[in-house]
């Protein structure tokens, strides 16, 4: 059954260049070839700013291409969050547009007592994260702090489920094969679009 997609290169760089944008680009050429419907989001070319109180995250309207934003996420079934691993966690960009994008009212709202209500249930997610370490290193050694926050803290707390992911460690010590067998690998969950 095809799934529509959105792709979200979290890398800051606007040049549109490196690891980060070729497994967005290998993502959604496997999935159109499924059938798949795909948008693709690049953070780094997003003009927003970074919320600084509380009122603003829970009562300030976002810009423009944060409502656009919110849009695609709406429209997508299936988000996949590509982004590099920056001091053990994503960089502060993407961290700032999830804060503007999944806010109050849109993403989840409160309730007097309890957890909040998800409004964005019924989607699933794939993070994909590059590193200079080897994965098994940071999922093991680290524990994958920084992807679990994602994936539970942010991501499943307004609703994704199941949120995948996959970690592509080692890139600056990669051969080309290497980097192309990653790559048919992330087409390949284009493809199945998980």
């Amino acid at each position: 059954m095809p799934r529509t997609i959105l792709i979200l290169n979290g890398h800051p760089d606007p040049s549109g260049k490196g690891l980060c944008h070729a497994l967005g680009e290998a993502y959604a050429e496997g999935a159109r070839t499924a059938g798949h419907e795909v948008r693709r989001l690049d953070v780094a070319s997003l003009d927003f700013d970074f919320l600084r109180s509380q009122a603003a995250f829970e009562s300030e309207a976002p810009p423009p291409t944060i409502i656009a934003a919110q849009a695609d996420v709406l429209w997508a079934n299936h988000l996949v969050v590509i982004f590099p691993l920056w001091l053990g966690d994503m960089p502060a960009m993407l961290k700032a547009f999830f804060e503007q994008v999944l806010r109050p009212g849109f993403a989840f709202s409160y309730r007097p007592r309890g957890f909040p209500v998800m409004h964005l249930k019924g989607r699933s997610a794939r993070i994909i994260v590059t590193m200079g370490m080897p994965a098994l290193v940071y999922r093991w050694y680290y524990q994958a702090h920084g992807l679990k926050n994602l994936a539970r803290n942010v991501l499943g707390f307004v609703g994704f489920a199941p949120v995948r992911d996959t970690i592509v460690g080692s890139v600056a010590t990669r051969g080309r094969e290497s980097i192309g067998r990653v790559l048919e690998k992330v087409r390949e969950l284009g493809r199945r679009a998980v």
